[in-house]
């Protein structure tokens, strides 16, 4: 059986109680903690840089953390994440000029390199450099907000995106961000996604441990 990764995005939580809310959903089950940092440029968003990255480890945060930038540019604040405790870093091919450049900074940071790829993004960019990273991000909404809706014109990409995971015989996880939640990750699941960023999915839910439960039933059915 596929060993499912769920990754709860902290820009859901509640930011009063930060530390407290990550550590409740760890409790609950997650695997990975999702950082979707926005930088009002390369989306109409602002949200959060490395030193909440930094405050989590602080408060003695142990699982991976996946921080996806949707910034521009990128180079410049990888070190910055990588210094704070990322574990994956994941950039969107159009906002840097120099992809493998990108990707080497990260590795040389000492964390693992990914791709985030838009719903109009074409997959061209993973089959140059999927020898490269570890982890590719699927985005099922335009990025920029929480709570948006699923679009599963997306679905089909996400299964070409396993093939060429598949061809290339490496270990990448396949994300898919945006719009998942306990009534449909199993759906997704079949297309090739094996890690799932949910943010009102879970946050949004008044018990954390039986929406992940319902989440782990929901793909062990698969």
């Amino acid at each position: 059986m596929t060993d499912f990764k769920i990754a709860p995005s902290i820009l859901s939580a509640n930011f009063a109680c930060l530390g407290k809310e990550v550590e409740d959903v760890i409790e609950a089950g997650a695997d990975f903690i999702h950082f979707d940092v926005m930088d009002n440029h390369y989306v109409p968003n602002l949200t959060f840089g490395p030193v909440i990255c930094q405050s989590l480890r602080d408060f003695g945060i142990k699982v991976p953390i996946d921080v996806h930038l949707m910034v521009e540019p990128v180079d410049e604040l990888v070190d910055s994440f990588a210094q704070a405790g990322a574990t994956f870093i994941s950039f969107h091919p159009e906002a840097t000029s120099d992809i493998s450049n990108t990707i080497n900074l990260i590795k040389q940071a000492g964390c693992r390199p990914g791709l985030a790829i838009n719903p109009a993004t074409s997959l061209d960019y993973l089959k140059n450099c999927i020898e490269e990273i570890d982890i590719i991000i699927m985005m099922s909404v335009n990025p920029g907000f929480a709570g948006q809706s699923f679009i599963p014109e997306v679905l089909d990409k996400l299964t070409l995106a396993r093939s060429i995971i598949t061809e290339s015989g490496r270990e990448i996880f396949l994300e898919i961000d945006g719009g998942v939640k306990a009534n449909n990750i199993a759906s997704i699941a079949k297309y090739g996604a094996d890690a799932f960023v949910s943010g009102s999915g879970i946050f949004g839910t008044s018990n954390y441990k039986k929406t992940i439960d319902h989440m782990r039933e929901e793909l062990a059915q698969l």
